[in-house]
């Protein structure tokens, strides 16, 4: 008997969960794309979190699952407040975890995705026969079928050198530290993985808890990818599950085929969190000084070398005012926010 044919005697449970914000549209798309597996797979339930797109969403939505007779698997969440996206996955996370029989996988896709045949099952599979591993995410690709094999490592000051500096000299030198990291079609171990399709095992919630939603959006992942390494879980990377995403629809910040928009305060905020939490406000500043520094030089040798500029506007301005320096000088005489409570919602 294969692991396939064990698997369908006696399948594990898994929660698809999708956080919309405003893109109703593309969220029914991606339940369309899920109906074959969840029919061959019974045991695979899928929960829309509306996270109050103030549109039409929830009425849409609602009629879509009611009209395609999806209602027996998907459930629609309104949650009554954008709390960003770890937030929005807490709330269909959370109560799933506290019923009396929680799901044995949980799977955060995104709005702007598209399953193709047998993601699921292939990240459960990969899952089942390989205990240590708490977290696992999908090969994904763009509209057009492209593929776009992607993971990441840690973010550090020497990736944050990189980013800044962008000399193909010095990248290949830092390569081990550069966060972006090109896969091949093999299966691989990683640091981190775009939350656009991560499944990750029950126990690795009830060991280290949920997403923090001090993170608006951005960096979440990596923190919550973080949290699972330090407690002794592996992350992997498995290319046999596809899944097509067009990234950016809900914010325009991580559009992969025009340049990007302005970046929100948010994702300053939550990078900054990310350094500060996990390795003190110190390391944060000098990651700032470092980036800043870098950046100004490539900035320079792009006028220089009349290079087209591929960077949100205002990058530099905008990076300086949220550095960790000057919001610890906004915040002198204020009291002191301790890191893990959540942020004000910026929307």
């Amino acid at each position: 008997m294969t692991i396939s044919d064990s698997l369908a005697v006696n399948d594990p449970s898994v929660l698809v969960v999708i956080v919309n914000y405003r893109t109703s549209r593309l969220v029914v798309d991606g339940l369309r794309s899920l109906v074959e597996e969840v029919q061959t797979h019974p045991s695979i339930r899928v929960a829309v979190v509306d996270n109050e797109s103030g549109d039409d969403s929830v009425e849409y939505l609602q009629a879509a699952i009611a009209e395609n007779q999806w209602d027996s698997w998907a459930t629609l969440i309104p949650s009554g407040h954008n709390g960003g996206y770890a937030y929005g996955n807490n709330i269909a996370v959370r109560p799933a975890l506290q019923s009396s029989d929680p799901p044995d996988y949980f799977l955060l896709l995104n709005p702007d995705t598209a399953a193709r045949p047998g993601a699921i099952w292939a990240l459960v599979e990969f899952m089942e026969q390989h205990e240590k591993v708490g977290i696992c995410g999908s090969g994904l690709e763009n509209a057009d079928g492209s593929p776009w094999p992607i993971a990441f490592r840690f973010p550090s000051l020497l990736s944050e050198l990189d980013s800044g500096l962008r000399i193909g000299l010095v990248s290949k030198l830092l390569n081990r530290w550069v966060v972006p990291r090109e896969m091949s079609n093999e299966e691989a171990q990683v640091d981190w993985l775009p939350g656009a399709s991560m499944m990750v095992r029950r126990q690795v919630f009830e060991e280290i808890g949920l997403m923090d939603e001090g993170y608006f959006l951005y960096y979440e992942e990596t923190d919550f990818c973080l949290q699972a390494r330090r407690a002794g879980w592996l992350c992997w990377y498995v290319p046999q599950s596809r899944v097509m995403h067009i990234a950016g629809q809900s914010t325009g910040v991580t559009v992969r085929t025009d340049r990007p928009k302005r970046l929100p305060t948010y994702w300053f905020d939550s990078r900054r969190r990310y350094f500060v939490k996990n390795h003190g406000w110190l390391y944060a500043a000098a990651t700032d000084i470092v980036w800043l520094k870098a950046f100004m030089l490539w900035r320079l040798r792009r006028v220089v070398q009349r290079k087209p500029d591929p960077d949100p506007p205002h990058l530099l301005s905008d990076f300086f005012q949220n550095s960790t320096i000057m919001n610890s000088l906004r915040g002198l005489g204020k009291p002191a926010a301790k890191v893990g409570e959540p942020v004000k919602d910026p929307g």
